[in-house]
């Protein structure tokens, strides 16, 4: 089993930006020092949600800020951006940290990025399998070409030619399918419970044609498969969930309450459709209290039960933390502190399945 940090680089009211990422980056390497497996770090465009436009960019600081912990993207926006440009930045991110980089692409939303970047609402709606399927090649051929509805163009040789799988974001059945066919890892998001983690892995199992592929010269493993209730050898799947200890867990549900709604309010406003439609909106106290109740948020021995609980319930071996909760760099870094030294040690000792796997996955 891998544990990791998740940096969404939160734009809490009265931080600046520039302020945000260099924290974040502090935050990775706060991260290796107190012993995870790997930190991800998200992507937003024009919100304060997450203030980090570039998570590859980001990623690349702060691999040359550290020597052991694995550093991945949660997630660059693959609707936004050209399939062969990203897989690039990811070919030079892997040679330059020694294979210490995940790639985690994600379809993104129907948001203004895709206005501003050109890239159009169509990709969003259509394009995204043939985005990926262009990503796929670009980080696993010697040469790439396209012929298709949103990519046309000769054949080039990738330079650097590298051997990479890239982790999905999936939110629906469809993305989840489009991740079984291929045999890629899932990345699930913390705003679902244990029985929705488990569900979305039983429909990957059902769906998969083929098996995944696995690590080493035909292509990195960004985490280990085991068996479990959603099915054997679960491909290195990747599941957010919020990570926050205290010595109460009373006292650190009502400091995520107090906190997470002058974040969440403003952040997720952010979301502007490029073509008028309705904007989803969420209920944030009732949001805040899901993510209180559901994930490893309270004592450490509390953080422990969830984090087994979840392992348990739905045979994943992967977790990432978002460790930003309280909005307060010293609160950050206080909480991978502890989480490091009170929680990761007993995890280990009770999944013994959950030793620390070498960097290269």
């Amino acid at each position: 089993m891998r544990i990791g940090v998740f940096l969404v680089a939160a734009g809490f009211p009265g931080r600046r930006p520039g302020e945000v990422l260099r924290d974040t980056v502090e935050a990775v390497a706060a991260a290796e020092d107190a012993g995870f497996d790997d930190a991800w770090i998200a992507e937003h465009h024009f919100m304060s949600y997450g203030v980090c436009p570039s998570a590859v960019t980001l990623a690349g600081v702060a691999l040359g800020r550290t020597s052991r912990i694995r550093v991945g993207t949660a997630v660059s926006v693959l609707s936004a951006r050209h399939p062969v440009d990203l897989a690039e930045q990811a070919a030079v991110l892997d040679q330059v940290s020694g294979g210490r980089f995940t790639l985690g692409v994600g379809r993104g939303g129907p948001w203004v990025d895709l206005e501003v970047f050109g890239t159009g609402l169509a990709r969003f709606e259509r394009g995204f399998a043939e985005s990926l399927d262009l990503l796929c090649a670009a980080l696993g051929r010697e040469t790439v070409a396209a012929d298709g509805e949103f990519f046309r163009f000769r054949e080039v040789p990738m330079v650097p030619a590298v051997r990479l799988r890239p982790v999905v974001a999936c939110t629906s059945p469809e993305t989840v399918a489009l991740a079984a066919e291929r045999g890629l890892p899932m990345l699930l998001g913390m705003h679902i419970g244990d029985e929705e983690k488990a569900a979305m892995l039983r429909h990957y199992r059902r769906t998969a044609v083929r098996p995944p592929a696995t690590g080493g010269p035909g292509g990195r493993e960004p985490g280990g498969s085991v068996a479990g209730p959603a099915g054997p050898s679960l491909p290195g799947h990747v599941a957010a969930v919020v990570g926050h200890v205290g010595d109460s867990t009373a006292q650190v549900a009502e400091e995520l309450r107090e906190a997470m709604p002058r974040w969440l309010e403003p952040g997720l406003a952010g979301y502007v459709p490029v073509d008028g439609r309705a904007r989803p909106r969420r209920d944030i106290p009732a949001y805040v209290d899901f993510l209180c109740d559901a994930h490893p948020v309270g004592s450490p021995g509390r953080c422990v039960e969830k984090i087994t609980r979840t392992a348990e319930a739905t045979g994943l071996r992967h977790l990432m933390l978002m460790v930003e909760g309280a909005g307060e760099q010293a609160r950050t870094l206080e909480n991978i502190r502890r989480l490091g030294a009170e929680v990761l040690p007993r995890v280990r000792d009770r999944l013994p399945s959950s030793r620390r796997a070498p960097a290269s996955g």
